[in-house]
């Protein structure tokens, strides 16, 4: 049975380190939710760390930055791991080759440029679809477009077999209560067309391995007890589980409406639709929580 709890105080001191989605949970999209920003920092004042474990398709420092425009102070966190960098890591590497056709947003180009921590990154090429030999998603172009927008050129890297490097496996987000595509829905749709896509974000174990290594960086811990908070049941929650991790289950994100949870900041869940939600989808974590506090 899950458990819903009232606060993260409630379990913080079981833990020596949490993983800890982003939007959702600590923002929307458009400005930072304040009890969820003193639970971190609540967190850290007595002794845990947090890594700030994100699908964003960007690099660590444009999340930094954003998420200080959005009210997340420093003091917050210790570290972030975007699955942006995870997938650049694999694409200086070769993931899907030298030449790739972009799909995305124009603000997603700082994307092609190599981590500093790789040593010898493979040089990158951007160019048109009929002369790529892989692709590389960030999202849709338009992320409120139905992403079969993109169906043309994924029928056409199908045929000639390329594999796709996905940067976001996250299927949606809400901004505020604007719901947007995410490079996942591409994925996923190349996926049922056949095509092999390549996944960094969570639930993948990458992303988790660069959280841990961005952690050990920043304050040379390398603790056992991690917690894993999400809103999201198949990225958060299911990775969460692949990691042998337990997981604190934000329900009043991604499944607010399934979960029948109350408005925030104080809002809790139905704990039978809770039970119900993971069941359907195979999935289980020892803790709920209406909203992170």
């Amino acid at each position: 049975m899950t458990r819903v709890i009232e606060s993260l105080d409630a379990i913080a001191a079981d833990y020596d380190a949490a993983f800890v989605d982003l939007w959702g949970c600590v923002h929307d999209g458009l400005r930072a939710w304040p009890a969820a920003v003193a639970a971190l920092e609540r967190y850290r004042a007595g002794g845990g760390h947090v890594v700030l474990v994100s699908n964003a398709p960007r690099p660590r420092a444009e999340v930094e930055l954003q998420i200080a425009r959005l009210g997340v102070p420093e003091g917050a966190w210790d570290a972030i791991a975007t699955s942006g960098d995870a997938a650049r890591l694999a694409l200086y590497h070769g993931a899907v080759g030298r030449r790739v056709h972009f799909i995305g947003e124009e603000r997603d180009h700082s994307f092609f440029h190599p981590l500093a921590i790789d040593s010898d990154p493979m040089e990158i090429e951007i160019v048109p679809l009929t002369e790529a030999e892989g692709l590389v998603v960030t999202g849709p172009a338009d992320p409120h477009a139905d992403p079969a927008a993109h169906e043309g050129e994924l029928l056409y890297a199908k045929t000639k077999g390329w594999k796709l490097l996905c940067a976001n496996p996250d299927i949606v987000v809400d901004r505020g209560e604007s719901r947007e595509w995410c490079a996942g829905a591409i994925a996923r749709l190349y996926d049922e067309m056949g095509g092999e896509s390549l996944y960094f974000g969570k639930p993948h174990p990458p992303i988790y391995d660069l959280a841990r290594r961005r952690l050990h960086d920043a304050t040379g811990a390398e603790p056992e007890r991690i917690l894993c908070i999400g809103d999201g049941p198949d990225t958060d929650i299911a990775g969460a589980l692949g990691e042998g991790l337990d997981a604190l289950f934000v329900t009043g994100g991604l499944a607010r409406d399934e979960t029948a949870t109350g408005p925030a900041p104080g809002g809790q869940p139905d704990p039978a639709q809770v039970e119900r939600l993971l069941a359907d989808r195979q999935l289980s974590a020892p803790y709920a929580i209406g909203y992170l506090r």
